[in-house]
C-alpha cells in the first residue's frame, strides 16, 4: 500500500461577510497517496479550490485536521508552512501565471531563484525541465510567442523544477484544445510517475478523467463519491 502524504480529517472553512455565512467545506476528509493522480471535480462553488487552498496552507481552516508529509499544517507558523511548500509543493495554474519580460528558461528558473540558489545552478535545471517538457529549443523565447499549450508546458516545468513531491493543478487544461489540453495531462502523468510524485488536479474537463487513479466528487462543500 502506498504511503499516505495528505490526510485531512472532518475539515471544515467558512467564510463570512458581515452577518452572512457561508460554508465552503463541511467536513471534508481525503487521504492522498504517493505517486498519485487524483482529481477533484464537482460544480463551480461546491469548494473545490478552498480545499486545495486549505491543504496547501495558503487558507486557514475553522476545524478538523489536515497533515501535510506528516505534519499537522494547523500548526506551523506561516515561516514554516512557506518552506514546507518550498520544498515540497508545485503549482500550475489556470492562467499560466508566466512573467512577459522573462524568457522561458528564466520562468522556470524563477523558484530556485526566489530560494537564493546560484544563477547558474538554476538555468542548468530549468533548461533540463524544460527538456523534459517536450521545450528544448524554446529556452530564450518569452512567453507571448509560445503557444498557449508551450506556456502551460512552460508553467509545468516551473511547479516541477524544484522537485516537488506533491503537486497541485488548478484547472491545468481548461483554457487549452482538446489536443493541448491531452498533451498537457499526458506529460503530467508521465513526470510524476516517474518521479514518484502525488498530484491533485482541480478540473472540469470530463475530457480529462482518464488520466485519475481516482476521481474525487464535491457538491455543496462535502466529498460525495470517490471512484477508483
Amino acid at each position: 500500500m502506498s504511503s499516505i502524504i495528505v490526510s485531512c480529517k472532518d475539515v471544515v472553512k467558512t467564510y463570512k461577510s458581515g452577518e452572512a455565512k457561508v460554508q465552503a467545506l463541511r467536513g471534508v476528509t481525503l487521504d492522498i497517496y504517493e505517486n498519485e493522480l487524483l482529481m477533484l471535480v464537482g460544480p463551480s462553488g461546491c469548494g473545490k479550490t478552498t480545499f486545495v487552498s486549505v491543504l496547501s496552507g495558503l487558507l486557514d481552516f475553522d476545524s478538523g485536521e489536515c497533515r501535510v508529509f506528516g505534519k499537522d499544517i494547523a500548526t506551523l507558523s506561516d515561516e514554516e508552512m512557506t518552506a514546507l511548500r518550498g520544498k515540497n509543493v508545485g503549482f500550475v495554474f489556470q492562467a499560466f501565471n508566466l512573467l512577459p519580460s522573462l524568457s522561458a528558461v528564466e520562468n522556470v528558473a524563477l523558484p530556485l531563484t526566489i530560494a537564493g540558489e546560484k544563477r547558474a545552478k538554476v538555468l542548468s535545471l530549468a533548461k533540463k525541465m524544460l527538456t523534459e517538457v517536450g521545450l528544448a529549443g524554446k529556452e530564450a523565447v518569452k512567453p507571448a510567442a509560445l503557444s498557449g499549450g508551450q506556456q502551460q508546458r512552460v508553467a509545468i516545468a516551473r511547479a516541477l523544477v524544484h522537485d516537488p513531491k506533491f503537486v497541485i493543478c488548478d484547472e491545468p487544461t481548461s483554457s487549452l484544445d482538446h489536443h493541448s489540453g491531452q498533451i498537457v495531462m499526458e506529460l503530467l502523468q508521465k513526470i510524476i510517475k516517474e518521479k514518484g510524485a502525488s498530484m491533485i488536479v482541480v478540473t472540469h474537463d470530463e475530457r480529462i478523467y482518464k488520466y485519475a487513479d481516482r476521481i474525487v466528487h464535491m457538491e455543496d462543500g462535502k466529498i460525495v463519491k470517490v471512484v477508483s
